[in-house]
């Protein structure tokens, strides 16, 4: 009887470790034909029955990529302004979340309710707007406009806001009863204590800032000031695509992404699991 029962629990296990598996391979399996078409020409790109692995491999797409297009300006404008972005969000973010976490004043609730709710109006309504006033400013075509809309995030502050609250308080209070201000436990208590939710918030800004597409397209007009998302789009053209080549460029554009994460990885998945486990 226990050996059935341990044999039951082993298929069970041999079937979601299959499905598991399976689903792996659907979420993979896009990633793997970008990196085949980048190695293909254009005629292996329509081919049919299709091909994985082209008869030979076409590396030179990558070159040919870079003589195309200012690709490493590209690259430097979308890591610029991805890093940028990034550190002034958890600066903001995190002295906005302190704010609402540890001191008390007037309506903060309320105040907190209302910031959340700014989440709820789509990027959409308010993007015009926002180029007006940049437009008015002059400040299309410069870093600056790129930079300032995302420094302000009301899910950074809620997410550091949560996870600023599952520290005890206690280790506050001996900093304040020594004399120490807020300032002085922000700094020497919820900064250190905070690495995984700083990771998880700062992952989350820089693919996004990194994948941005539509903001930039409208804000930038010179070829030296687009990023990587609006970059290689030049590849597309009115009445055709290179296909190979914008899969090259596609390809480039993502090794940054995967480094980014397996380095914050360890602490990604703590910040997640962290978050909400106190209202």
């Amino acid at each position: 009887m226990i050996k059935s029962k341990k044999y039951r629990e082993m298929a069970w296990k041999l079937l979601v470790y299959a499905l598991l598996i399976f689903i792996a391979f659907l979420m993979v399996m896009p990633f793997l034909w970008m990196v085949s078409t980048s190695l293909k020409n254009r005629a292996e790109v329509f081919q049919y029955p299709l091909i994985w692995i082209p008869e030979k491999l076409r590396w030179e797409n990558y070159l040919q990529v870079l003589e195309a297009v200012p690709f490493f300006k590209f690259l430097f404008n979308s890591a610029f302004v991805a890093t940028t972005v990034t550190l002034l969000q958890l600066i903001v973010c995190s002295m906005g979340a302190y704010a609402f976490a540890r001191i008390n004043f007037k309506n903060r609730d309320k105040l907190f309710l209302g910031y959340l709710g700014t989440m709820m109006i789509p990027s959409q309504v308010t993007m015009i707007p926002m180029f007006l006033v940049f437009s008015k400013l002059r400040l299309i075509d410069n870093y600056l406009a790129l930079i300032i809309p995302g420094i302000f995030s009301s899910y950074g502050t809620f997410l550091l806001r949560q996870f600023f609250m599952s520290i005890p308080r206690d280790l506050e209070d001996s900093v304040l009863i020594d004399g120490g201000g807020y300032w002085r436990c922000f700094l020497q208590i919820i900064v250190p204590l905070s690495k995984p939710a700083f990771a998880t918030l700062g992952t989350f800004t820089f693919l996004a800032n990194w994948n941005n597409f539509m903001w930039p397209l409208l804000v930038t007009n010179k070829v030296t000031m687009k990023t990587l998302p609006v970059g290689i789009m030049f590849f597309v053209g009115q009445y055709a695509v290179e296909w190979h080549l914008l899969m090259a460029a596609a390809t480039m554009s993502l090794l940054p992404m995967l480094l980014v994460y397996l380095f914050t990885q360890k602490y990604f998945v703590t910040g997640i699991a962290m978050t909400g486990l106190k209202a």
